[in-house]
């Protein structure tokens, strides 16, 4: 197996479309190739799956372990591993967790997207830059985007020429290969009617406009490990599932899976009342935009309130809001949700949050310390009650207890990516 890592100088440079055209433009050749998704990412991942047929992981360099990483890396004969953000863009105070960090884990080189879109003969500094800024890992190509002209591409491939650092690919500037977003960012892949038209016409591009016999030529195998797998919270799981619940870490469920546990899915959007099961995990995603179905959904929330009674119940983000007694949405409109923990949330005067945490917990089906991070933009109207998490954030700055837990119900805004120690 052989790889890359694409990265960029910083965020919309362009590195998912190309990473998307890349991956269907493989598969199309024949190639088993799979991909991965740099930090923690719930809507990456997907389009990568649409665009290579299969399953993306998230590797998460300040989350997981070099050996969680390592033993994290799927089987192929090619991995496309997409960067987060800047290329040495991580968390506090030494930027723990970029996509640097995770090529020097892996051993991979680095393939740099740059937005050439606003210059010429400056792009050979940039580049020069970002290559000898760590000796942990090697810039080993470059592929422009946003280029405008023929002549443009020239003066741009003529300023890296002394560099020594090859340009493999120039892509032309193309209304074609923009994708829709929203506030936590792309569009969800299932929710994209022309996704697969999208992605062959991106490949088509990509084909026309890659060196891809260099790229694959610059690839190199990565360092690998055994797998480290983290046990289940429970035997029988039942995990919400459809374009409100769409944020669970594929790395969470394949592991328990792999230990044994059945993970079972259901649909509240559906109105699927709850599943029999020893754990109902409702994950993040957009309940804040069907606020309204999931209010009238009956057979879903009286089947969750009555589970209460004998089964653990675990809300992350979205989740951790459907459990509380109302969602007000970005119109103001209030919802009344399950009621299952004394919790007001709105979208209406919207406040981001954002980065990696560190909570502990001793109650609840995920008792001890995790890795985790939040990112959302309700802002919490009311909470009483018990906490679940302590925490901390990226520096280890104490911050306010998160979540709640009543009784057999507990959720909070952190979305666990790994426990410690493991």
């Amino acid at each position: 197996m052989r790889g890359f890592l694409i990265a960029a100088p910083s965020s919309g440079s362009g590195k998912t479309t190309i990473t998307l055209a890349l991956l269907r433009a493989l598969r199309q050749r024949g190639i088993n190739v799979r991909s991965a998704k740099s930090g923690p990412d719930y809507i990456d991942p997907k389009f990568h799956h649409a665009a290579s047929g299969q399953p993306c992981v998230n590797l998460d360099a300040w989350a997981m372990s070099p050996a969680q990483i390592r033993g994290r890396v799927p089987e192929a004969d090619i991995l496309v591993v997409e960067g987060a953000m800047g290329l040495f863009d991580g968390a506090p105070p030494d930027n723990r967790g970029s996509a640097a960090d995770l090529a020097a884990h892996l051993a991979l080189p680095v393939i740099l997207i740059v937005d050439a879109a606003r210059m010429a003969g400056s792009v050979a500094p940039l580049v020069t830059g970002f290559a000898q800024f760590s000796d942990r890992i090697t810039v080993a190509g470059v592929i422009l985007n946003n280029v405008g002209s023929q002549r443009h591409d020239t003066m741009l491939r003529r300023a890296l020429a002394p560099t020594g650092i090859p340009v493999v690919g120039a892509l032309y500037r193309n209304a074609d290969l923009a994708l829709p977003s929203r506030h936590l960012g792309l569009v969800q892949a299932q929710e994209h009617d022309g996704l697969n038209e999208f992605l062959d016409n991106a490949a088509k591009i990509a084909a026309q406009s890659i060196d891809i016999d260099h790229l694959l030529s610059i690839a190199s195998a990565p360092e690998t490990g055994p797998a480290r797998r983290i046990p289940p919270p429970a035997q029988r799981i039942a995990v919400a599932s459809d374009l409100a619940f769409a944020f669970a870490y594929p790395h969470l469920l394949t592991d328990w899976q792999a230990q044994g546990a059945e993970v079972i899915p259901f649909s509240p959007l559906a109105d699927d009342p709850v599943p029999d099961a020893d754990l109902i995990y409702l994950p993040g995603g957009y309940p804040e935009l069907h606020a309204g179905r999931l209010a009238a959904n009956d057979g879903f929330l009286n089947s969750l309130r009555m589970a209460a009674q004998t089964t653990d119940i675990y809300g992350e983000c979205g989740g951790y809001m459907t459990l509380g007694q109302r969602l007000i949405d970005a119109d103001g409109t209030a919802h009344t949700m399950a009621g299952l923990l004394p919790l007001e949330t709105s979208f209406a005067a919207r406040k981001l949050h954002l980065g990696y945490r560190r909570v502990t917990a001793t109650k609840g089906p995920f008792t001890g310390t995790w890795a985790a991070h939040e990112f959302h933009y309700a802002t919490t109207l009311s909470a009483t009650g018990t906490p679940l998490f302590t925490a901390t954030d990226a520096e280890g700055v104490q911050l306010p207890d998160m979540g709640l837990c009543e009784g057999r119900v507990s959720g909070s805004f952190a979305h666990l990516i790994c426990p410690q120690g493991l």
